[in-house]
């Protein structure tokens, strides 16, 4: 049957109406949707294919609109003072991270933080760190951490899969050994840790807790909610080689209640080998 112009009017105005109905539900729900946005970066330098690595205008860009968009960076104690004991928090919070420890992050990613007056916290790799080329050293640690901006955690003695781990001696080596060390070269008790590759679970969050860490950060995506559980607290990656666009960060940024479900849906078809669906999946 054709559809004539008269036909397709109402058609139109439903689907319209359809699209808008959940457009406002969507924006809704963003706005109700609790927790705060914690950024995940890893290297920032100029270096192409690299799926962890950021340019370092790609950077700037970045902190210029969270700065024009009223964003205050906060610690991760403040978030979880807010979250524990009701701490106030500014309008627009967000907490920037960074793993592993690169010395780009002294070279390149402080001095834009630096500019801005924005803190960050830094996960370390306590055998990497001053050890290897292109990981910080104590001395640039020390300028940082000086500077009131930048705060140093611990992202494990070695980056081990901590999942693949079958001995209780391994893990506290890599939670408890690396959480000793560092307090004890850095000068203060560290309090959270970021699991190599967000790998976690109920074991690794048990030996956690008792190293006396307060919380642990996966990689899973979306905005960090303490009240769900402080030792497999969200983040939302900033990676992805050669996609860092500025909109795509906005997009991450303003949508991580929307692309969390859409991500777990995405690992739940990759785990039951439906790869190339999961592939298709348009997630920012």
């Amino acid at each position: 049957m054709m559809f004539t112009r008269r036909r397709l009017l109402p058609i139109l105005l439903l689907l319209l109406t359809v699209s808008g109905i959940l457009i406002a539900a969507a924006a809704l729900y963003i706005r109700s949707a609790p927790g705060v946005p914690v950024l995940n970066y890893h290297q920032v330098e100029d270096k192409d294919g690299n799926p962890l690595t950021l340019h370092p205008e790609q950077f700037a860009a970045q902190m210029d609109y969270l700065a024009a968009e009223g964003y205050t960076t906060i610690t991760i104690d403040e978030m979880l003072d807010a979250a524990e004991h009701g701490a106030p928090l500014p309008e627009k919070p967000v907490v920037i991270t960074f793993d592993d420890g690169y010395d780009d992050n002294y070279t390149n990613a402080y001095p834009i933080l630096k500019e801005h007056g924005f803190k960050a916290t830094i996960f370390l790799i306590y055998d990497f760190t001053d050890t290897y080329p292109g990981y910080l050293t104590w001395a640039q640690i020390e300028e940082m951490k000086e500077s009131g901006l930048i705060r140093f955690e611990s992202h494990t003695m070695t980056h081990a899969n901590l999942a693949q781990l079958t001995s209780i001696d391994e893990l506290r080596h890599e939670i408890a050994d690396s959480h000793d060390l560092l307090s004890e070269k850095l000068g203060y008790d560290m309090q959270y840790i970021a699991y190599p590759g967000g790998r976690v679970n109920k074991e690794i969050e048990c030996i956690t807790r008792a190293a006396g860490y307060r919380g642990g950060f996966t990689v899973h995506c979306g905005r960090s909610t303490p009240e769900d559980g402080i030792y497999q607290m969200d983040r939302i990656p900033i990676f992805g080689a050669n996609m860092h666009t500025l909109t795509r960060f906005k997009l991450r940024l303003a949508l991580a209640p929307l692309i969390e479900p859409l991500e777990d849906l995405r690992l739940s078809l990759r785990a039951h080998g439906l790869t190339g669906i999961a592939d298709w999946m348009p997630i920012p």
